[in-house]
């Protein structure tokens, strides 16, 4: 086993760690701060579709912590059974988070297009990428080494696409609940701690990915060579 390759993986599951270690404190310590007004992670959500004039969309609860998510093929906002019927400050900031996603779609964000154009690969890309490169490592191919790293590029860009997807999502919903003035202005600073540690997570794993993307083509030749 390469001693670089160690580290390299060692460093991302760092990142990925720290991130949610963060994610975990900030929504636990949020969580248990109720907002001034009692509106739930449901009532937030509706709230802001209904002021953007978005009808179409249905939000409903799913099992799990921190499941929630949008999914523009059918259309649903679906948020984890804590922050749907929660009236916790971290529920507000994620259901509002969340109707974000649903802005982006019904608005045509480019970015979300591109990152739903891509999701089909991306798990193809990611598996079949570390196969071709461990039957490179076993045959000490740099050829295949190198095809291995192009295939889990499509990887890479997704972790990369994702961001902005993100960041946008968060500046529509901090700027929802400001807006029509659903948390107050103490609330909205635990509101965007909240969002700011679930970004965090997104930047590890982009950040973690493309260093084993380096490692990859350092591996096969390519940047030496340069």
């Amino acid at each position: 086993m390469d001693p670089l390759f160690l580290i390299v993986i060692g460093v991302g599951a760092g990142l990925s760690m720290l991130a949610q270690l963060w994610v975990k404190s900030s929504v636990g310590k949020w969580q248990r701060v109720a907002s001034r007004r009692g509106l739930t992670g449901r009532d937030i959500a509706e709230a802001i579709l209904r002021e953007e004039g978005i009808n179409d969309v249905v939000v409903e609860p799913v099992n799990g912590f921190l499941t929630d998510h949008y999914h523009p093929g059918i259309k649903r906002l679906r948020l984890s059974t804590g922050n749907f019927a929660g009236t916790s400050i971290a529920a507000a900031g994620i259901a509002a988070h969340e109707v974000g996603h649903a802005i982006q779609h019904a608005r045509g964000y480019k970015p979300m297009f591109w990152r739903q154009r891509m999701v089909p690969i991306t798990n193809i890309s990611n598996q079949l990428s570390m196969i071709i490169i461990m039957a490179a490592a076993a045959l000490g191919s740099l050829g295949l080494m190198k095809i291995g790293a192009f295939v889990f590029t499509g990887f890479v860009l997704f972790t990369i696409v994702t961001l902005p997807v993100e960041f946008d999502a968060s500046r529509r919903a901090l700027a929802s609940l400001n807006r029509m003035n659903l948390l107050s202005e103490a609330e909205m600073r635990g509101a965007r701690r909240v969002l700011t540690a679930a970004a965090a997570t997104y930047v590890a794993a982009a950040v973690a990915s493309i260093i084993k993307l380096l490692y990859f083509l350092l591996r096969a030749g390519v940047l030496r060579r340069r």
